[in-house]
């Protein structure tokens, strides 16, 4: 029989009052445990702090950290909070950490459905699952590639997040994407299972922001990081056709534009670049290759079955 490795994990989590005992009943309901659980409460206001504490007061395996409040909310402040989380488990013995996000929900199995894809394969450095939210969709993993991993909930193995220096704080955010491509780079494989999905609760990148203000961050974030200019067209093109239909892409668009016009500092290095635009177009190539092949059965006659 498979032996699963063991595992802790790490939440962040701010003004988390309306969705963090969900999370808080997924993982105590897993059919394989953390070792330890470290939520990190960072400056919440609106009873994060009580819901996590009456949950650790019954299971000595969650502990609640809280940091102090912080007026500017950014991405950097929550790998400053998982810092927070990680300095809490330093002294124990654990093969695989996960940082989780404090409004997911997900089935008993979860963990060990991840856990053991670790197992079976030395080469996984993370690991993660597709997420729906209120529309119930997922990602056409034709656009975004499973080489992805959501930073709604990534499982690292030990080693994996060790060599990659842990996450990098970037208050423009764009923290999962950095450590998924830094581990790419260092020779891990990364890998999003579809087979699984975990429920997200509240819409990524809304929290204090209109959903279009939103989509223009993400086309700032595409330029930072690198995106090429090819690539970043398709993918307006693709998001005019998903809601907000037409204006979701153009607004995506103008964010990338503006940033280029801008010429917006990139927080990540040369070589990150490089490596982000061969991925990106060997995928629109892979993505067309896989279309004309298409077309091209489609065109021709059928065999009928004698």
């Amino acid at each position: 029989m498979l032996s699963l490795p063991t595992y802790v994990l790490i939440t962040p989590a701010r003004d988390e009052a309306q969705f963090i005992e969900l999370t808080i009943k997924s993982v105590v309901a897993q059919t394989v445990r953390p070792i330890k659980w470290v939520i990190v409460s960072d400056g919440s206001t609106d009873g994060t702090d009580d819901i996590v504490s009456k949950y650790a007061a019954e299971h000595p395996w969650i502990e609640l950290v809280r940091t102090p409040e912080r007026r500017e909310r950014h991405f950097a402040g929550k790998v400053y909070a998982f810092n927070a989380g990680y300095a809490r488990i330093g002294d124990l013995e654990y093969e695989v950490i996960g940082s989780m996000d404090g409004d997911v929900s997900f089935d008993e199995d979860y963990f060990s459905f991840l856990l053991r894809k670790l197992a079976e394969d030395p080469t996984l450095g993370l690991v993660g699952t597709p997420f729906t939210e209120n529309s119930n969709q997922i990602y056409d993993f034709r656009i975004v590639g499973t080489e992805h991993v959501s930073g709604l909930c990534q499982l690292f193995r030990r080693k994996c997040f060790e060599e990659i220096g842990g996450y990098v704080p970037v208050k423009g955010g764009g923290v999962d994407y950095i450590a998924v491509t830094s581990a790419r780079m260092k020779g891990w494989k990364t890998r999003t299972f579809t087979e699984k999905v975990c429920q997200h609760h509240r819409p990524i990148g809304t929290a204090g922001h209109g959903v279009l203000r939103v989509w223009f961050r993400t086309g700032v974030k595409d330029y930072t990081f690198g995106g090429h200019p090819i690539w970043e067209f398709f993918r307006m093109a693709y998001q005019m056709t998903n809601k907000p239909f037409i204006v979701g892409g153009l607004t995506l668009g103008a964010g990338y534009v503006w940033a280029l016009v801008r010429r917006e500092e990139r927080p990540v290095s040369p070589d990150m670049v490089a490596f982000r635009r061969r991925d990106q177009m060997r995928r629109l190539r892979g993505l067309f290759t896989g279309l004309l092949s298409k077309a091209r059965y489609s065109d021709r006659p059928h065999d009928t079955l004698q």
